[in-house]
């Protein structure tokens, strides 16, 4: 029998399956579906301080093996996820979840973190440092060493349960920015978020989505994502949870071998909604195939 638990900072969770911010909501929509219990947990969407509407649309772009996306982190802001959301998660999701953390300032990030970390339901923090459509935001404080390290650090004055900075693949030198938040005290790398990406509709001859350039995620962006967490593997002792184009268990066995603790399913739960279950149904079965006993035995292990 394989042994698909995992060891997220203290934390086991029963299998390294974990859909990404934004493209699961607060799991409603897909209790649905299916018992999402089966998850190893999920990221939450991206909460602010204060509510908001997000961009204007079109948000939204299909394009080969992927797609554009500009949402610009609507969520209810976080006062109304601690009082309406999470009550409401209890009720079908009984596993610690990962709470996905955006801001505009620094105090921004520090409230919303502290106030996200005294809630008994998270079992993780996820600071977002790194997203690339919306004006203003998270990018700036992810582009350079020193701005992560300040997020990283200030943030975890004010927290006690573990963080996991997100990153962005939009730099010059990720694996610096990657050590700059491990010496802060970052106690994990969710990495990659998307990439800057435009699609332009020929019939208008305008860009599609309204905010004209915004994230581009899917299938297309493994291999690039792949070369990232191998490298900041190499230069970091914390756990990595790999993101990027994952869309079944090869593909999770793959980022794992690569450096990965866990990894997380983002685009293709728009495209198949069942893509997680799926997905943890299989990963056993392809676990023999390529004659794997124990998941946790193979983290790193291309390197």
């Amino acid at each position: 029998m394989v042994d698909t638990k995992v060891n997220l900072s203290g934390i086991i969770i029963d299998n390294p399956i974990i859909p990404a911010s934004g493209t699961f909501g607060y799991g409603h929509e897909f209790a649905g579906f299916y018992d999402i219990n089966c998850l190893g947990t999920f990221s939450f969407k991206g909460t602010t301080k204060e509510e908001r509407f997000g961009n204007p649309t079109p948000r939204i772009a299909e394009c080969t093996q992927g797609m554009i996306n500009s949402v610009g982190l609507q969520n209810p802001g976080v006062e109304s996820v601690i009082n309406e959301e999470l009550p409401r998660l209890k009720k079908y999701f009984s596993k610690p979840v990962i709470a996905n953390v955006s801001g505009f300032s620094l105090e921004e990030y520090i409230y919303t973190c502290q106030r996200l970390d005294e809630q008994d339901q998270i079992g993780w923090l996820e600071v977002n440092i790194s997203c690339p459509n919306v004006h203003g935001g998270g990018m700036s404080f992810g582009i350079s060493p020193q701005s992560a390290f300040k997020v990283t650090k200030e943030v975890k004055k004010v927290t006690t349960k573990p963080v996991y900075i997100k990153l962005s693949p939009n730099v010059t030198d990720i694996v610096s920015i990657a050590r700059a938040c491990e010496d802060a005290g970052a106690d994990g790398i969710s990495m990659i978020n998307t990439f800057m990406g435009m699609s332009i509709d020929l019939k208008t001859k305008k860009p599609v989505i309204a905010n004209k350039i915004g994230g581009f995620s899917g299938r297309a962006i493994k291999p690039m994502a792949l070369q990232m967490v191998y490298r900041v593997y190499e230069a970091v002792k914390i756990p990595i949870l790999g993101i990027g184009g994952i869309a079944d268990a090869g593909d999770v066995l793959e980022m794992m071998l690569a450096g990965a603790t866990a990894v997380q399913i983002g685009s293709q739960n728009l495209v198949d909604p069942y893509v997680c279950k799926n997905i943890i149904e299989d990963l056993p079965c392809v676990m023999r195939k390529y004659k794997i006993d124990r998941l946790e035995d193979i983290i790193g292990g291309a390197h």
